[in-house]
């Protein structure tokens, strides 16, 4: 089967029950992203899939062969990363790849207008909407707090 991953393609000979996850860990020996609950629930796994944001712990590898997936490997330069940098927003970083490739895909659902669960009439990067679109990604080191002005920075606000 063949796997995008970013931007370069990868043939590969996986069992039809491989995760994304595992098959990026075990398998392209991209490890960034992290296997913490294997069940979909603490985010630390959380990679891009056309540009929208998966645990990749729930998702198996064959159903992703027509789409681009982004690991935090993949984002090395974006404005995320700096903003995380700048703001101390990770401590012991187990949870950190998972956060930033949500905050990526969380920026690109604001920049199309897509409201969240909280949007009201105001604005799409309150502290409020931030803390509402990231809150699928759990830190046991509670960095909560510097992950809200990182965001901000990387959105020019």
């Amino acid at each position: 089967m063949r796997l995008t991953v970013n931007e370069v393609e990868h043939e590969l000979d996986l069992d039809p029950r491989t995760t994304v996850l595992d098959a990026l860990r075990e398998h392209l020996d991209l490890t960034g992203a992290k296997k913490g609950c294997d069940h979909g629930q603490c985010g630390a796994c959380t990679v891009l899939l056309d540009g929208r944001r998966v645990n990749s712990c729930l998702l198996l590898a064959v159903a992703c062969q027509d789409a681009r997936i982004t690991t935090i490997e993949g984002l090395g330069d974006h404005p995320v990363q700096r903003g995380f940098l700048d703001h101390d927003g990770f401590q012991c970083g187990y949870c950190t790849p998972g956060q930033i490739c949500s905050a990526v895909g969380m920026l690109d659902e604001v920049a199309q207008g897509r409201p969240s669960a909280v949007t009201g009439d105001g604005d799409l990067l309150s502290d409020a909407e931030i803390r509402e679109r990231m809150s699928g990604n759990l830190c046991r080191c509670g960095a909560y707090p510097n992950m809200v002005p990182a965001i901000r920075q990387a959105a020019g606000r």
